[in-house]
């Protein structure tokens, strides 16, 4: 959820964003409604569907990438390097955008749990609402989770958050200590290539296997080493940014049209396919900018939008998701036209993380900026834009 003047974004970052969240949210939808069973999947190829539907996992790690992009980003050009940022500014700035939201999502939660709503209580033994509300605000609901069993999709969603907000929390001072010396790189770049070796240390593990913290800080750090290259390189040639572009559009493919056939020649190796794809997309998206003929195309634009909101859809898109699949079942629908349920459920998602936006998460944040007496934006934002989720 990196932080980002508005009026400054980059629109290809935006799409990618916004069809990371719109995959996390099909995916969500996809377990209770599956498009396979419809009427889909007599015509579509099997392997589309199963790309469209369930790569919700891989999707957060787009996110991650484009995370550590942004805020890299963002800390470059508000204080000029990473060896002279301001620890304390960039926390507030950290707390302003997240904690309103997280605090509102929690309450929302715990509310729902203690008045025994279906889909938002606790049932593993073990876990209590105040340990999984101090988990949440804590930044440690994955940890919470692989001791306790799987949380109810609302409160599942907040383990990337975890992952995410524990790396900012250390950025600042890594940056502190090895920003003036030649190991940051060095350091980062073991991180970002150390997801194969984290996997299979932990694979026995279903849940800690896909949300410890090191697998995804090192999501994280493929995006912080992509900003630091276009720092040292801001601008390429058209070629170099069509063939950066094609890289990444295929390796994504691959990723999430061919992950049987990735796996069997990568093994989990295949996830480093998926987050150098990511960072090559960020690298182009962010060489386009210099380029005057570079324009989005309008047809991309609802994307675009998800992208922009897409920390408040993350959060917030369960209750949509569960309204309309008690909707579904009470209306003893069939999963043959099940398809037709997607729309108001990805609509609904939008509106809600809209409206979120819009009345808590933006206004407070504005507030908040205020109060520590900090602007927006950059003090140069001219060349950076975008705001990432997970």
């Amino acid at each position: 959820m990196a932080d980002v003047p508005r009026g400054t974004r980059n629109p290809g970052i935006d799409l990618l964003r916004g069809l990371s969240v719109l995959l996390v949210v099909m995916h969500h939808i996809a377990l209770r409604i599956p498009l396979e069973k419809g009427v889909l999947g007599d015509w579509l190829p099997e392997r589309l569907l199963y790309g469209i539907q369930y790569d919700g996992f891989e999707s957060v790690f787009l996110f991650f990438v484009i995370s550590g992009f942004l805020i890299t980003s963002t800390s470059l050009a508000r204080w000029g390097a990473l060896a002279a940022i301001d620890a304390a500014a960039f926390w507030r700035r950290r707390a302003a955008r997240i904690v309103p939201c997280l605090l509102m999502l929690v309450a929302v939660l715990c509310g729902l749990a203690l008045a025994g709503v279906r889909h938002y209580t606790l049932e593993q033994p073990g876990q209590t609402l105040p340990g999984a509300a101090l988990s949440a605000l804590g930044f440690y609901l994955n940890v919470y989770e692989a001791r306790t069993g799987w949380l109810p999709a609302g409160w599942d969603v907040l383990w990337s958050l975890s992952i995410e907000e524990v790396f900012y929390l250390a950025f600042p001072l890594v940056c502190l200590l090895l920003g003036r010396t030649r190991l940051l790189v060095p350091a980062l770049l073991v991180l970002a290539l150390s997801i194969p070796a984290v996997r299979a240390n932990i694979h026995h593990d279903e849940i800690w296997s896909e949300k410890n913290y090191l697998q995804g800080m090192a999501g994280i750090a493929t995006g912080v080493l992509a900003a630091l290259l276009v720092r040292r390189w801001p601008t390429a040639r058209a070629s170099t940014v069509r063939w950066t572009t094609a890289l990444g559009v295929v390796g994504l493919l691959a990723v999430y049209f061919a992950g049987t056939e990735l796996w069997h020649v990568l093994h989990f190796g295949y996830m480093l396919v998926l987050t150098f794809s990511a960072a090559a997309l960020v690298i182009a998206s962010r060489w386009c900018e210099t380029s005057a003929s570079a324009r989005p195309l309008p047809a991309f634009g609802g994307l675009r939008s998800c992208g922009r909101l897409s920390y408040e859809i993350y959060l917030t898109h369960m209750f949509v998701v569960w309204l309309v699949v008690d909707r579904f079942e009470a209306a003893g629908a069939s999963l043959r036209w099940g398809v037709l349920w997607y729309p108001p459920a990805l609509a609904g998602a939008w509106a809600l993380g809209w409206a979120v936006a819009r009345v808590v998460s933006h206004p407070i944040e504005r507030w908040l900026l205020r109060r520590a007496g900090a602007s927006r934006g950059p003090a140069r934002a001219g060349t950076l834009s975008g705001k990432a989720s997970a």
